[in-house]
């Protein structure tokens, strides 16, 4: 949907993140996408991050074992949303494996888009964000502020279970107050019926937007899922007949619930201290789920040494060249911003919300190329 060589027409992509790097798909956790668990046992789903980032690293070692060319080419874990959580867990796993020798790789970097590693701080931003973009008014507020607070102190109190079911209550909320907004793109709302789904949804609210979100981005016949339960799954040729993609994201999300509310702040500053090379970005004010306040706000709380300088540092605007639709230069205006300080850079994407690739493309795709040192386009 976002960065891949085709698009769900099935036609070449232009501003595909092949033309900087090569590309690995990995449907995580297990139950995810087009994996599944034998027999549909439960148990054997992962139940928290770091048993997420165990699998992934195991497939990893496997595929990176006599894979010479692959040992030679510097690994980068880019994710985007949850899966941010997924990308810092398997980095230091990863990290972890290379140095006892089990996994024969170089890790490059980590790229975190949009990533939900503070719940905390993503819901308290939620509410004056909305405020100010007139979705809601001053009963919103302070509605989704109550709820939000309640959310805080349910973490503090590490009650991971009581902080998820507030999170669903402030969703419901805010669907509630501000007619429906999306949560991926607040320039948009939810259709009436997915309101309606995602009112009722409880542990896969966020599953189904996410979904409903992307299939809306599709215009052939079938959207994203006809796409994949049909063209991708023949292509792949491996998955049973029986199974449909996607059909267990729903017990997945349920497996992780005890982690789903853990912030994954102190794997960031892990990551940092041990050098590698962080990369957050995030879109305009569009987005509202890992809104950009919220991830602001927690970059403040990283305990990293170079956290003053970073701060102090200045952001560099970025313009667009070439492309159809990209724009010449400086002619399209700033298309995004940077800052940076040693090995933490940190994207803003504007005109973008949730799904940044889609939403804006060309900066998007230098980014990589810069994350990447792939040449500039």
């Amino acid at each position: 949907m976002e960065i891949g060589p085709l698009d769900t027409d099935l036609k070449p992509r232009a501003t595909t993140w092949l033309n900087k790097a090569d590309l690995l798909f990995v449907d995580n956790p297990v139950g995810t996408g087009f994996s599944f668990v034998e027999g549909g046992n439960k148990s054997l789903m992962a139940r928290t991050d770091g048993q997420a980032a165990r699998d992934l690293t195991a497939l990893l070692i496997k595929l990176y074992r006599h894979n010479k060319p692959l040992q030679g080419s510097p690994l980068y874990i880019v994710a985007e949303s949850y899966g941010g959580k997924f990308a810092v867990t398997t980095a230091l796993t990863a990290l972890k494996a290379i140095r006892h020798g089990h996994l024969r790789a170089k890790l490059g970097g980590v790229a975190l888009g949009d990533s939900w590693i503070s719940p905390e701080d993503s819901v308290l931003s939620w509410g004056p964000l909305l405020y100010q973009l007139s979705r809601i008014d001053e009963k919103g507020l302070q509605q989704c502020d109550s709820l939000a607070n309640k959310i805080k102190a349910q973490l503090k109190a590490k009650q991971y279970a009581a902080a998820e079911k507030s999170w669903e209550d402030l969703e419901s909320a805010v669907l509630e107050q501000s007619n429906s907004v999306n949560f991926y793109n607040i320039l948009k709302d939810e259709s009436s019926e997915d309101a309606a789904v995602l009112a009722t949804a409880g542990a896969a609210v966020r599953k189904v937007g996410y979904t409903r979100y992307l299939s809306s981005k599709a215009t052939r016949e079938g959207g994203l899922d006809g796409l994949m339960n049909a063209e991708v799954k023949a292509k792949l040729g491996i998955i049973p007949n029986n199974f449909t993609w996607g059909e267990q994201s729903g017990d997945v999300f349920e497996a992780l619930a005890g982690d789903f509310m853990k912030p994954r702040i102190n794997e960031v500053d892990q990551l940092l201290r041990l050098g590698v090379e962080v990369t957050i970005y995030s879109g305009q004010q569009l987005d509202l789920i890992c809104a950009t306040k919220g991830t602001l706000d927690w970059v403040q709380k990283l305990k990293w040494e170079g956290l003053k300088n970073f701060t102090g540092s200045p952001r560099k605007p970025l313009y667009c060249k070439g492309g159809e639709g990209e724009g010449e230069g400086e002619a399209a205006g700033t298309q995004a911003f940077l800052k940076s300080y040693k090995n933490l850079k940190f994207y803003w994407i504007l005109g973008a919300g949730h799904m940044i690739p889609i939403d804006n493309p060309c900066p998007a795709l230098n980014m990589l190329g810069d994350i990447t040192q792939s040449p500039a386009r």
